[in-house]
């Protein structure tokens, strides 16, 4: 098929969660198919797991290096590589598939500093290529409803926003029992400047930023680090200032006992307001001045397009992680075909997250260490 295209996965190996996460994404739309990998940091295991995924030995490789060389040389080689390997390999890793001609899908954060983010977007750019950073949450068919409603005006001019991600599972030292999630998470060499804020607080930032446009002007962050010992924050609260006037509130935290994956967003205009929270997707509540709230429900009617063509199945049938992360491996895969064919891209290529998101994402990271670290608020410039 003509639309159907290969990809070679970098990381994502046996044991690996967001690996089996990126894969399951992919096959929702039978889209793309994986061919090649190099997916573990030891050959001996990046072997094993392509063996166990069913991968051509002859395409199973043992370093990233060798896939990017091998894979060049190639009359039928990979389309997209996606990038699933910890925070600390993303910028070496998407630097050499982009220099070989590849597109790319990045797990988020998209690099350790803004300075490599920015390089990863110019030599995108310089090639015509695809850099797209899997910021999932954006993927909801309801955070996309959100998006066009503030687009539209709905809510007139934005006051405040308050967006929330809170988890429990690093309430304890989990990292001393070895568990593998938690010990890179933690360590500053492999997840970078933030710990929380990093690896959750970016999502946050990321569906502040999607949903409505604003840009931060400037910021006050208090990072902190309840459990003993950790050289990186599990919790973080941040004061933001937008470009015309309004005023938000961030927190991300690990060490809330008793949350899931607690991700929120509120929004409040001088004409109404919208709530969103990631454990009951599929609805989107909005309240209009001097009228009841109503929930907007996925795959209900008076939806917008970007709503309509996000969702897969009937009203009423639960859409959640999968279907979202799915929508963002659609658009890029849209993306890459109108670019292949210089074609227009379609409305999901328009809404997936790119390496510019990415940049982003990363300086609000640098910036909150910043001002936490001088207990004053900082410009975003």
């Amino acid at each position: 098929m003509a639309d159907r295209l290969t990809y070679a996965m970098i990381g994502g190996g046996i044991g690996a969660f967001i690996g089996e996460v990126h894969r399951r994404a992919v096959s929702l739309d039978d889209r793309a198919t994986l061919v090649a990998g190099a997916l573990s940091s030891t050959p001996e295991k990046s072997k094993q797991s392509a063996e166990q995924l069913g991968l051509d030995p002859e395409r199973s490789y043992g370093r990233y290096q060798e896939l990017f060389e091998q894979e060049s040389k190639r009359d039928d080689r990979v389309d997209f590589v996606s990038i699933v390997t910890p925070n600390d390999t993303h910028y070496p890793i998407a630097k050499m598939a982009l220099e070989h001609g590849f597109h790319v899908v990045l797990d988020k954060p998209a690099t350790h500093t803004s300075e490599q983010a920015a390089e990863l977007a110019r030599l995108a750019e310089s090639k015509g290529l695809v850099c797209c950073v899997t910021y999932n949450y954006t993927g909801y068919p309801m955070v996309r409803q959100a998006r066009a409603m503030i687009e539209e005006g709905t809510f007139g001019a934005i006051r405040k926003v308050y967006a929330e991600y809170h988890q429990g599972w690093l309430a304890n030292d989990l990292e001393a029992s070895g568990q593998k999630q938690a010990a890179w998470r933690v360590d500053p060499k492999r997840a970078g400047l933030g710990g929380a804020l990093g690896d959750i607080g970016t999502h946050a930032e990321n569906l502040v930023a999607f949903v409505t446009g604003l840009e931060i002007e400037s910021l006050h962050a208090s990072l902190n680090a309840f459990v003993p010992g950790r050289a990186l924050d599990d919790d973080a609260s941040v004061l933001m200032r937008f470009a015309g006037g309004a005023h938000g509130v961030l927190t991300a935290s690990q060490v809330c006992i008793g949350e899931g994956n607690g991700l929120t967003l509120r929004v409040h205009g001088d004409k109404g307001s919208l709530w969103w929270r990631q454990e009951t997707p599929d609805e989107l509540r909005v309240a209009l001045h001097d009228q009841n709230p109503v929930i907007y429900s996925r795959g209900g009617p008076d939806l917008h397009e970007d709503a309509e063509v996000s969702a897969r199945i009937p009203q009423g049938h639960p859409e959640g992680y999968l279907e979202a992360f799915a929508n963002i491996y659609k658009g890029a895969i849209d993306a890459i075909i109108a670019h292949r064919d210089g074609s227009a891209p379609s409305r999901m290529a328009q809404l997936i997250p790119t390496i510019n998101d990415g940049m982003r994402g990363v300086r609000f990271v640098e910036r909150c260490v910043q001002s936490a670290k001088k207990n004053a608020q900082v410009d975003w410039a």
